[in-house]
């Protein structure tokens, strides 16, 4: 079984109400004031007054995944009669937008993730993709997140195997250092058969990369 998240509605705001009230919003705008003044700028120009507060609400959303938690969408399972104990579960190009934790940049891709089931268990399919956003929506290194999102489906899913990879563009590469807008970083993450079995994470790679649909 595979999908495309394309098909999938992305999280609502309201979603994350409760979470967003533990951010310090007024520490915050104190914060981006102190930011404007020490690079020579007039936070109380007429382009700069309302700056604060957006960016503290804009940091707020940015970094919803530290106030969540994957158990919350991989706790319901359903049962999957239909199929065999050998079906994959897979979806394709999960978008995402996250924040190097180096430079406070975005850095933004797509993730592409497939499970094993062990036994007749699955979970919805949209909630691979909140996993995503939950790790996605905190500082992070791409490493890091393609680590957590297969460790979260390994542990909360108990599957015969996971595959994750993460492809994205960073900014503290493309606008600073090393000036490469055009350049992609590409992680994977593999954890029981595909971490053992050479000829099955090939396979599952093909499927995720889409090389298997093109016959590469």
């Amino acid at each position: 079984m595979i999908a495309s998240a394309e098909s999938m509605c992305r999280p609502a705001p309201a979603r994350r109400a409760a979470c967003n009230a533990e951010v310090d919003l007024p520490r915050l705008e104190r914060a981006v004031r102190e930011i404007l003044i020490a690079i020579g700028e007039n936070p109380d120009r007429e382009g700069l007054l309302d700056t604060p507060a957006r960016v503290a609400r804009a940091y707020r959303d940015l970094t919803a995944g530290l106030r969540d938690d994957p158990a919350r969408h991989l706790a319901r399972r359903f049962d999957h009669t239909a199929g065999s104990v050998h079906d994959v579960v897979a979806v394709r190009d999960i978008s995402f937008h996250s924040m190097c934790e180096h430079h406070l940049l975005p850095f933004s891709g797509k993730a592409h993730i497939a499970y094993l089931p062990a036994g007749r268990k699955v979970v919805g399919l949209s909630k691979l993709a909140r996993t995503v956003e939950v790790y996605a929506r905190r500082p992070q290194m791409q490493e890091r997140l393609t680590a957590e999102i297969a460790d979260a489906l390994s542990s909360h899913l108990d599957p015969r195997g996971v595959a994750v990879i993460v492809e994205s563009r960073h900014l503290c590469m493309g606008m600073r250092g090393a000036c490469q807008p055009g350049a992609d970083m590409l992680t994977t993450a593999v954890r029981g058969t595909y971490a053992t079995d050479s000829a099955a994470r090939k396979e599952i790679f093909d499927l995720l990369t889409g090389r298997s649909a093109r016959g590469v």
